[in-house]
């Protein structure tokens, strides 16, 4: 039997929000601990191969900062990361494997106690008020005890264990978004490469006749920072729920059959890829929805499109409402407004049925077409950094997340830097 451990912040999960919660709890004075059920820190930005970083900015100012700036500054220090477009829409190309580096370095300074292949399996509760978690791993149960928790697993998976109120997927069916599996392409010939428009109606006669598996409607790729090498962004496996282990293991064998298909079909149908192949693979698919947790206020897409403030925000985004179909053949793009931006309110973080818990990332409380938006990884960080300070207040004003006092929380986010008004 494993002894008890305990901290002031437990973080569940070490995604890109979890990372920015841990950080922005120990740097607030907290002792923390921030369990992850993988060997590695990053999640999405490095296990699922997510890239780029999709920039909230308007008019060249950027709308999240704090922790995502500092991460952004020591990417630039590294010459690990470059500025970009499509769509018109800002982005930032990076090293996942600098990345990683930057993360585990920056936990490091800030103290925290990082529990690596430590999955969460139950919760520990007082009435209902959470107290802490059990994580499992090769060596067995170990019970980790807190004053407060952050739920950062993506999934709202300690949320949901503590008995937590949630929605999945979008309201007709409970679909969720479709799954992804991301891969690069290395080894072709830049200057033959035709024009996207070209690349896709080549992509659509292929797929037409059944040489490609994938349903995505066309074939999205983004540059990296190697000049013979793609970052794949088109696999498409829709039906899933990321919750199940079985829609998972369908998943992982399902994306890496779509991703040999299209290289096949690139290799022998695109001037440029004859002497291509594949570079990397993620490590596991990628989810963009399974369970958002109900929080004290739901955002909705009305808030999104319009652009609406609140009295509490913890970050702001501009990303458009991108839904990809749970059926798997098209995708939906709505960009806000000229000049429009919308803010996310700290109730969104707040369960409405648990103490001592407050949710981060993409599981916070929102519609499924308002996640469609916010799921973009520099406001996740954003939100896991006002949920790490929020944390280290209730430890530190001995109250709940649902009684702590937003004006205590703007301040701390300020002097963070977190570029709220």
């Amino acid at each position: 039997m494993n002894p008890d451990i305990s901290a002031e912040v437990l973080v569940c999960g070490a995604g890109i929000s979890g990372f920015a919660a841990a950080c922005s709890a120990a740097r607030s004075g907290a002792k923390v601990i921030l369990a992850e059920s993988l060997g590695t820190v990053g999640g999405a930005a490095y296990s699922n191969l997510v890239n780029p970083f999709m920039v909230p900015r308007i008019e060249g100012r950027d709308l999240v900062k704090g922790i995502f700036s500092e991460v952004i500054s020591r990417l630039k220090d590294r010459n690990a990361c470059a500025e970009g477009s499509l769509f018109d829409q800002p982005h930032i190309v990076f090293d996942p494997e600098a990345l990683q580096s930057i993360m585990m370095e920056m936990l490091e300074e800030s103290q925290v106690k990082l529990l690596l292949h430590s999955t969460v399996t139950a919760s520990i509760m007082k009435d209902r008020d959470i107290k802490g978690a059990v994580v499992s791993g090769k060596s067995g149960d170990i019970r980790i005890f807190s004053s407060c928790a952050v739920d950062a697993t993506g999934d709202g998976d300690l949320a949901f264990l503590s008995g937590c109120g949630f929605d999945k997927g979008r309201p007709s069916d409970g679909l969720c978004q479709p799954a992804t599996l991301m891969f690069r392409i290395a080894g072709i010939d830049m200057s033959k490469v035709p024009s996207r428009e070209e690349m896709n109606a080549l992509y659509s006669k292929a797929r037409s006749s059944g040489r490609i598996r994938t349903p995505r409607e066309n074939f999205l790729w983004f540059e990296t920072l190697r000049p013979d090498e793609i970052h794949v962004n088109s696999t498409r496996i829709p039906k899933i729920d990321g919750t199940s282990v079985h829609d998972l293991t369908k998943a992982e064998a399902e994306g890496r059959k779509q991703a040999a298909d299209l290289h096949s079909f690139l290799k022998g149908s695109v001037p440029g890829f004859e002497s291509s192949y594949i570079s990397r693979v993620a490590g596991s698919v990628g989810i963009r929805e399974s369970r958002r947790i109900k929080g004290k206020y739901t955002l909705t897409v009305e808030d999104v499109m319009e652009g609406r403030s609140f009295d509490d925000p913890v970050a702001k985004c501009n990303y458009p409402v991108d839904i990809h179909s749970p059926d798997g053949t098209s995708t939906v793009f709505k960009k806000l407004g000229p000049g429009i931006s919308y803010e996310i309110p700290y109730r969104c973080l707040v369960p409405e049925d648990a103490g001592s818990l407050i949710i981060s990332g993409r599981a916070i409380s929102s519609t499924h077409e308002a996640l469609s938006s916010l799921r973009i990884m520099p406001v996740c960080m954003a939100i896991g950094q006002a949920a790490g300070a929020a944390a280290a207040l209730c430890v530190k004003k001995h109250v709940s997340p649902a009684s702590l006092d937003f004006g205590l929380l703007r301040k701390a986010l300020n002097e963070q830097e977190a570029g709220l008004r």
